[in-house]
């Protein structure tokens, strides 16, 4: 095959032709200044390597450049970082190394232009490895058909056409491009070979589509009637029911009561004119199941039940719905309810019949260790069987659909890569094909009615950290060495602060940036991590992969991780005694993973290891101790109430009727701020102790001006000041047609 290299290259969502000087992203040209583009070409030319400053001053600006060089540099990486949406704090593909220069740290893409009757073969003995060449997104404004194998370039878009070349070059590449076919055909017989990864349609590019969360169980579905797609977006920072054009284009909030506005999707009805919704106004894991046309307006309850997700039985008639380990089925004629089978362990999501009725395949999820798995269950059965028992090529299997014809059964998987799509074909358990390899992290499949395309979520979130000045009414980012960080906690002398990254590392600086050290392995997912008081230890919440959530105390500056219990379970938001002798620690709530056994709050010696019960503590987690050790408080598992627990007198009170996320004591231990996230205008308010009395402290909706998706309250600065990540995108709607060549 002859190869044509062309002057474009891929990384990301981006490309760029660094002979004509222009850069793209997802499709769409966007501003970026000759001098800074030159910076970032000659980046572009090295992944990988260090470039010094010496060297781009010779090559961009020349040795006898009168300008202030210095100055000119840092200026032209500025935008080209502001033109990639990167961060020199927490960058994801320009790296700054100190004294030495810069590095390009994504992986990049030579762009080579085929003949148009070329194809991608896989090698020998990967079947479930494909190649991975770069894969075009096309852009939100110009939704186009499945694509040809030679299609036209659209204005304004990056093509793969190939590039004019010599005739005689031409003829000759095309004869030794035939020589090499033989060669193959002869080597490799008549081996059936994949196709090559098909091409992405971007349809939405509002960046507001609801993703997932590594603290959630189970990703949002999505369900279409073949003209629209129906989904939830972020609105003022909450998840609202939406539809979207198949074709893409802004999203259309539904009109539905309130019961069911922040509903999570099931399925849409066989004849696709009704919506099947879980309730969502509280975060308990069962609510009830309701019925909404397509086109909004009114809502049906369907009988009592109570389940964490269900989707239609394939006449129409009932309802298949999962609560707990069961699996049950409701008439929608009486109500009459039926079980249907039984899960040995874990709790049933993303139930899909197959299109002739014959297979239900469904997503299971560990409680305890989260890992997710693939089964099936053929009508009359009652004994599910697993899918991919024995494929080790990703991790976490889930979230399934079947294409319209059940051709294909398209799920999401967890790879080094990251999550991506993957298709079994037919009623195969075994040996499924990557469809997608990034760049982002794709996921939550649904079918199209018709032929072989299906729609997905792409998600590429971008969040910064700020504080917010209550005498301004304003927020301002906190410095650049904590603009990433996720959660985080300021010992108590305010001289330290350790945090969690994007990647769920723990880390801890000086409050100034300085002395800044990885306190923790990548391969340990850390949610949480609270500072002694004397602020030699920390005790963070983590996991390790498809383990459930511990405990672990590490030294502030650095070494050996210590487990704190031993039991498999999950075990999660330690908080420190005001003597450091002692951790108060709770369980996760329905989102982290339903468990079975007991919620309530305990207590242990660090000393003895022995741990106690805090009476009359059942139903109540994420505890926090106060600093002066006087009160704990915690929250009611439905997250509806504000607890508090008088250590000296044993008694609980309720400090404050109210949705309450996230909860952080004041200094002084005479307040604590709350995040009430359900609330209109998702207020942040510090609720006096002991008396209860609350005051607003600001509306985190409406904070920033740049259009954010989401907000989220991450604790307190050491002057009571809120600190909050605000999400600048979450995720966007793809498609791809399985049956385009």
């Amino acid at each position: 095959m002859l190869v044509v290299r062309t002057s474009r290259v891929s990384f990301g969502l981006f490309e760029a032709d660094l002979k004509t000087g222009e850069i793209w992203k997802a499709g769409r040209r966007i501003k970026l200044q000759s001098q800074p583009f030159k910076v970032l070409a000659m980046l572009l030319e090295h992944p990988g390597e260090v470039i010094s400053k010496e060297e781009l001053q010779e090559r961009i600006w020349g040795q006898d450049t009168n300008v202030e060089f210095e100055h000119s540099l840092a200026t032209a990486v500025n935008r080209i970082r502001d033109a990639l949406g990167d961060s020199a704090s927490n960058p994801r593909f320009i790296e700054t190394l100190a004294r030495r220069g810069y590095r390009f740290i994504a992986p990049v893409t030579w762009l080579e232009a085929a003949p148009a009757n070329s194809q991608s073969s896989e090698s020998p003995g990967t079947s479930e490895m494909l190649s991975e060449p770069a894969i075009l997104i096309a852009p939100a404004e110009h939704p186009a058909p499945a694509p040809s194998p030679a299609p036209a370039e659209s204005h304004g878009t990056p093509s793969r056409r190939l590039s004019a070349i010599p005739a005689r070059n031409l003829y000759i590449g095309i004869g030794l491009a035939a020589a090499l076919g033989i060669f193959l055909g002869f080597a490799w017989g008549t081996r059936n070979t994949p196709s090559p990864l098909p091409r992405i349609i971007q349809l939405t590019d509002s960046g507001t589509i609801v993703p997932t969360g590594s603290t959630i169980e189970i990703p949002p579905a999505s369900v279409t009637d073949g003209v629209q797609i129906y989904t939830s977006v972020v609105s003022s920072g909450q998840g609202v029911l939406a539809r979207i054009p198949v074709g893409g284009g802004d999203a259309q909030p539904l009109r539905v009561p309130q019961q069911v506005l922040t509903a999570s999707l099931g399925d849409i009805s066989p004849d696709h004119t009704e919506l099947l919704v879980k309730g969502h106004l509280s975060t308990e894991a069962e609510e009830p199941l309701w019925i909404v046309p397509v086109g909004g307006g009114s809502a049906f309850r369907v009988s009592n039940v109570l389940a964490h997700d269900a989707t239609w039985m394939p006449d129409g008639k009932s309802i298949l719905y999962a609560t707990g380990s069961q699996l049950m089925t409701v008439r929608l004629q009486d109500g009459a309810v039926s079980p249907f089978t039984t899960l040995s362990s874990g709790r049933a999501f993303w139930m899909r019949w197959s299109p002739d009725g014959s297979l239900l395949r469904f997503t299971v999820v560990d409680p305890v260790s989260h890992a997710t798995s693939l089964w099936q269950l053929a009508t009359g059965s009652h004994q599910p069987r697993k899918l991919l028992d024995s494929w080790k090529i990703a991790a976490n299997p889930c979230c399934g659909t079947w294409t319209a014809d059940g051709k294909y059964f398209v799920f999401q998987a967890i790879s080094d890569a990251g999550s991506d799509l993957w298709r079994l074909d037919g009623a195969s358990l075994e040996r499924p094909y990557r469809i997608t390899a990034g760049p982002l992290g794709f996921g939550g499949p649904v079918a199209d009615r018709s032929g072989g395309r299906i729609y997905f979520l792409g998600t590429d979130s971008r969040s910064q950290l700020f504080a917010f000045d209550t005498h301004r009414n304003a927020l301002f980012p906190e410095p650049d060495f904590l603009s990433g960080a996720i959660r985080l906690a300021f010992s108590r002398d305010h001289q330290w602060v350790a945090w969690t990254d994007s990647h769920d590392r723990l880390w801890r600086a000086r409050a100034d940036g300085s002395e800044r050290i990885q306190l923790t392995p990548n391969s340990l997912h850390v949610f949480l991590a609270t500072w002694s008081p004397d602020g030699q230890h920390l005790a963070a919440m983590a996991a390790e992969p498809r383990q459930p959530w511990n405990i672990y105390i590490l030294s502030s500056d650095g070494g050996s991780l210590v487990p704190l219990l031993h039991e498999n379970r999950n075990a999660a938001d330690p908080s420190w005694s005001a003597d450091g002798k002692s951790l108060v620690f709770g369980r996760v709530d329905d989102l982290m993973g339903r468990e079975n056994a007991p919620r309530s709050l305990e207590i242990v010696d660090l000393a003895t290891n022995k741990t106690m019960t805090i009476p009359h503590s059942d139903g109540l987690f994420s505890p926090r101790w106060s600093p002066d050790g006087r009160y704990i408080s915690a929250i009611t598992l439905d997250q509806q109430k504000l607890m508090l627990y008088d250590t000296l007198t044993r008694t609980w009170t309720t400090l404050a009727n109210s949705s309450v996320a996230d909860p952080a004591w004041s200094t002084d231990s005479h307040a604590v701020y709350i995040h009430a996230f359900m609330a209109e205008g998702q207020p942040v308010y510090r609720v006096s102790v002991p008396d209860g009395h609350m005051e607003r402290v600001t509306n985190l909706v409406g904070l920033q001006a740049a259009h954010p998706a989401d907000y989220y309250f991450c604790g307190l600065t050491p002057d009571n000041s809120p600190l909050v990540r605000v999400r600048f995108s979450a995720g966007d709607l793809y498609s791809l047609d399985l049956e385009a060549h």
